[in-house]
């Protein structure tokens, strides 16, 4: 692959609380508009994954390139990560003003196309976190992020805070978000059914290293490893209604 073609590249990369090692030498690049999936069980090393690319965690090893890419996380806690002192429209327009994204849009009409881009109508500005559901408050997280005007998400454990139903409309909103704006995502999940439906590629991860990574299509038909055969096993059947509610229109 030409490197020209990905956001950011990561190579051999190692993570060290002191003497334990969270990540173990783990390569990967995240392709320009592609959602890339990484999945494994707690304390597999996934999440440290994301506190790295975003500088949050110092690497102890290896090297991670971004090729002029700017990037934005979403966090698993939707209403944690947002101000609860804050209305939807002071968080997102404060975002707004200090990235300078209006792009020749008055205030106003950059709020209504963030607001209709994750879906949410514009009676949502005057809430705050503590008034609306989860999904929404993730939604309002994603909205702040595009305000920036990144080029890719970190999206670190997006739904597994919410209820069933409104998995699968976020995960919806995210591989449409890719589809309309070409954004690029790296969704970090611990079960794999949160993923199949959404992701061009997978990596599994287990004990700080990958132990399968590919095509999606080819890591679930295929995979090569006992680990993530077992994962797919125990996929319980509340995870596979999952899959069949992709395609609902309403939030709750």
């Amino acid at each position: 692959m030409n490197e020209g073609e990905a956001i950011f590249v990561v190579r051999d990369l190692h993570v060290k609380y002191g003497r334990f090692e969270a990540v173990k030498g783990v390569s990967f690049e995240l392709r320009r508009g592609e959602i890339l999936g990484i999945v494994g069980e707690s304390g597999s090393g996934k999440s440290t994954i994301a506190k790295a690319l975003m500088g949050l965690e110092k690497p102890s090893g290896g090297e991670i390139v971004r090729f002029g890419a700017t990037v934005q996380m979403i966090f698993q806690d939707a209403v944690g990560s947002l101000n609860p002192r804050m209305t939807v429209r002071q968080t997102l327009s404060e975002t707004i003003r200090r990235y300078s994204r209006l792009k020749g849009q008055s205030l106003v009409d950059r709020l209504s196309t963030l607001l209709g881009q994750v879906g949410l109508s514009e009676a949502v500005l005057e809430q705050y976190p503590r008034e609306m559901s989860g999904g929404q408050c993730q939604r309002i997280a994603i909205a702040r992020a595009l305000a920036t005007g990144c080029d890719a998400l970190v999206a670190d454990e997006p739904v597994s805070a919410l209820d069933v139903s409104v998995q699968a409309r976020v995960l919806n909103l995210l591989r449409d978000l890719r589809r309309e704006l070409g954004i690029s995502i790296l969704l970090i999940a611990h079960d794999l059914a949160v993923v199949k439906n959404v992701c061009d590629r997978v990596a599994v991860m287990e004990k700080g290293k990958f132990v399968d990574f590919g095509e999606a299509a080819e890591v679930f038909a295929y995979p090569a490893s006992e680990y993530t055969r077992r994962l797919l096993s125990v996929v319980p059947d509340v995870r596979r209604a999952l899959e069949k509610r992709f395609g609902a229109n309403a939030e709750t």
